[in-house]
């Protein structure tokens, strides 16, 4: 491997931290009520609006309040997002006369956007109309990363509040998180998105007329936009000859700036961050990927400040540089190799595997871009993931396995890390015979059973739900590749639901009755199967007293500690999914580079 990578990679962590830094002392500004006390109008305008939607803009919410608010706020935005997508054929702006959704495909859609997953088992383009890509897709990304901030906020409110019986008001959380940190940032980052070539109208479809006619296959759909099957199970495929295209149109750059901050995933087209609308340049590929790691390196940073500690912020960030380094390395390494088999034909494959790639990007940036959007929760992709070789595959498979807490989504990361960071300071506290605590509070029964669902409970879902759809036949139809690297297709898509991604490995076709309602369960219960444990463990430590730091108490910072974090992590994810991972990408590239033998 030649120095390029590692410029790439230095200069991404670079620009990244010397951004986030300032960010993160905002944010601090934010929640701490400085910045609305500075402003008074700011202060009138929050306080307003919870009058408006019922509620009290002064309670400190326990955190079972805080939890109900939360489940019922996002309830309401999966039947907004379901009940747009179902009649979207009879409301304005539709252009291409786009009719509804089919239920089981609006359910997924509208669960999905909802959980901050972004999941897509359809294409933007050609299913959804402007209205339904704004006000239900649009809308719910700020909402869905605003419940993640609201989570790890509160959280951070459990370590420095003291004997106190609230965590904080959600409506006031979530309004700041839109409002005041969301909003200018996506209207900035698509501005810029703009000014590099990214689309943003509300024109209806181009046709284009092509210099000759092309032949192409293309599966067969229903009436409702599925995918058809023969008998066997297999895609019913169609020739096609034309000698037009339809170029797609729509608001694209303000969809992409939030979708990228909020770490949401998705894309207006099917190809995603790979169309040239969406992500035009290399610069806008750079900005695209620092854009996904933002907020949550500058949620790290107001981590340190709000607990006091800026040590306690640097920890965390460096235990999850640390891991994106080893993992983008090896991902990079990987994909730089040449495929077996296509060195077999006689192709000059002396550059690596650009299956699947686009050239204006190359393979560096498309695996440093994989990496990103997997370390996050965000679905966003540049590259077909199903091309890589076998362990490039398995780092975006096994980034999301570790939790997606190398940066992670928005709020979700931290929130995730500090759950392992608590895990870190119980399991060193049974080794020495102490009480364990962790920035002042001690660490008990009640908390480690919470920590124990949070952590658990995704892995459950994603290999039971994996189990599932590789041995009914429901299932088994969706495969279209057999063996090892069909279960790492099925495997990939529960992991991301499960962990709230959205990004797919393809060769799936996931877009039936069964992986729509499988995946939207997955989906719903990664997401607040862990966060209303966390929340619970905000509360719980918000009510017990700050414990004085002694000679004996375990220092939470340093190099030390940064490796019991890092091992705790790798730990936990190789316990949950290595067998899995054996059956899946391993035993792929022994038998890929095995043929060389």
């Amino acid at each position: 491997m030649n120095t390029s990578p590692w410029i790439q990679v230095g200069l991404f962590i670079i620009v990244l931290f010397s951004i986030a830094w300032p960010l993160g002392h905002y944010l601090v500004n934010v929640f701490d009520d400085r910045q609305a006390n500075r402003f008074a109008w700011l202060h009138n305008f929050e306080h307003r609006f919870c009058r408006f939607i019922g509620t009290n803009p002064e309670e400190d919410m326990p955190w079972q309040h805080y939890a109900i608010a939360l489940v019922l706020f996002n309830l309401l935005g999966v039947v907004v997002v379901y009940s747009l997508q179902c009649l979207q054929g009879g409301l304005p702006l539709n252009p291409q006369a786009l009719g509804a959704i089919s239920p089981d495909s609006a359910l997924n859609t509208a669960v999905s956007f909802v959980t901050n997953t972004n999941w897509q088992g359809y294409g933007g383009e050609s299913t959804m109309s402007y209205l339904t890509q704004m006000l239900a897709l649009t809308v719910q990304n700020f909402a869905s990363a605003a419940t993640g901030i609201a989570v790890v906020i509160a959280l951070i409110r459990g370590f420095i509040r003291k004997n106190a019986s609230g965590i904080g008001n959600v409506w006031l959380d979530l309004f700041r998180s839109v409002f005041y940190v969301l909003l200018p940032l996506s209207f900035i980052f698509s501005v810029a998105l703009v000014n590099q070539g990214v689309i943003q109208n509300f024109s209806a479809y181009q046709d284009v007329k092509l210099m000759e006619p092309v032949e192409y296959v293309e599966s067969k759909k229903d009436h409702d936009n599925q995918l058809l099957m023969d008998d066997q199970g297999s895609l019913i495929m169609k020739t096609v000859k034309s000698d037009k295209q339809l170029i797609a149109m729509g608001p694209v750059a303000s969809q992409e700036a939030i979708k990228l901050l909020g770490t949401n995933g998705g894309g207006f087209f099917n190809a995603n961050s790979a169309h040239p609308f969406e992500n035009p340049t290399p610069l806008t590929n750079f900005l695209e990927m620092i854009s996904i790691f933002l907020i949550p390196a500058a949620l790290c940073f107001a981590f340190g400040q709000m607990v006091g500690d800026a040590r306690q912020g640097w920890t965390i960030l460096i235990a999850m540089s640390a891991l994106f380094i080893v993992m983008v390395s090896a991902a990079i390494w990987s994909e730089s190799q040449s495929n077996p088999l296509i060195a077999q034909l006689g192709v000059d494959d002396s550059v690596g595997n650009l299956e699947g790639k686009e050239i204006r990007f190359g393979i560096i940036s498309s695996a440093l871009f994989a990496a990103v959007t997997t370390a996050a929760s965000c679905g966003a992709v540049n590259s077909m993931h199903d091309s890589f070789l076998p362990l490039g595959g398995l780092i975006p498979l096994g980034l999301m396995m570790l939790g997606e807490v190398v940066f992670g989504g928005v709020g979700s990361g931290l929130y995730g890390m500090l759950i392992f960071a608590m895990l870190a300071v119980f399991l060193s506290g049974l080794m020495i015979g102490r009480t364990p605590e962790y920035l002042g509070k001690k660490i008990s029964i009640f908390e480690m059973k919470m920590i124990s669902i949070a952590i658990l409970i995704v892995p459950f879902v994603v290999l039971s739900g994996a189990a599932i759809a590789v041995i009914i036949e429901i299932g088994k139809a969706g495969m279209t590749n057999p063996g090892a690297h069909g279960l790492s297709e099925v495997l990939y898509a529960f992991t991301s639901a499960g962990n709230n991604n959205g990004s797919a490995f393809a060769g799936l076709s996931a877009n039936t009755p069964f992986y729509n309602i499988s995946l939207a369960i997955a989906m719903w219960i990664g997401r607040f199967g862990v966060i209303i444990p966390i929340l619970a463990i905000a509360g719980k430590l918000a009510a017990k007293p700050k414990l004085t730091v002694t000679s004996g108490t375990l220092p939470t910072h340093g190099p030390l500690f940064v490796l019991l974090l890092i091992s705790t992590v790798i730990i936990i994810g190789a316990l949950n999914y290595i067998p899995a991972l054996a059956l899946g990408p391993i035993i792929e590239h022994l038998q890929l580079f095995a043929r060389q033998q």
